[in-house]
């Protein structure tokens, strides 16, 4: 729980008895490497935080390929934010890349979080532009780039990530195919 205390009070201040309530609403789960944290079709029921592991954001496009949207390290939160604000079905799967420890809330606990403890919406809503933003940023960092470009900018981005996630995940994120990131990588060694 330290590591999400130390997060979220970049965004705000909370006493302790806040600090508790939160504790008490809080439950940690474990996913292994492979398991859903969401899949598409599914209303989300959690607010996530990643403690350890990488998560990825993926969905199907019309030739059923799946394509990799962006990945979720440690110290992030993990929501599709659409379904669980508004109660409907994701478009996207959440699965782990690694074995995962995720602080979670429920929706109900989350909402009472929200009605009961002064400042946490300003708290929520900050954490939740900063991780709006990031997504843009890493999406729109491999969109304008070829695909050299795009991996060393990865690379530079996101250091920890690389030897972590599987070439085809890696892959997919950048636009081109496995054979063509392995060309890429040998290129530039």
């Amino acid at each position: 729980m330290k590591k999400f205390f130390d997060y979220i009070l970049q965004f705000g201040n909370l006493n302790q008895q806040q600090i508790d309530l939160i504790s008490n609403k809080a439950k940690q789960i474990q996913l292994k490497r492979d398991d859903y944290y969401l899949e598409a079709g599914k209303i989300s029921q959690q607010f996530g935080f990643i403690i350890e592991g990488i998560a990825r954001v993926t969905y199907y496009n019309n030739k059923s390929e799946e394509i990799t949207k962006y990945f979720i390290e440690e110290n992030n939160i993990v929501v599709d934010l659409e379904s669980f604000e508004n109660q409907i079905p994701s478009i996207a799967y959440v699965q782990a890349v690694t074995d995962c420890k995720i602080i979670v809330f429920y929706k109900k606990d989350w909402q009472e979080l929200l009605n009961t403890i002064v400042g946490w919406d300003l708290i929520v809503h900050k954490i939740i532009s900063k991780a709006l933003l990031q997504k843009v940023e890493r999406i729109s960092s491999i969109v304008a780039h070829d695909a050299t470009t795009s991996y060393l900018i990865f690379l530079e981005k996101y250091p920890n990530l690389a030897n972590r996630i599987p070439l085809s995940y890696l892959a997919s994120y950048l636009g081109i195919t496995q054979s063509s990131l392995s060309r890429i990588r040998k290129n530039i060694r």
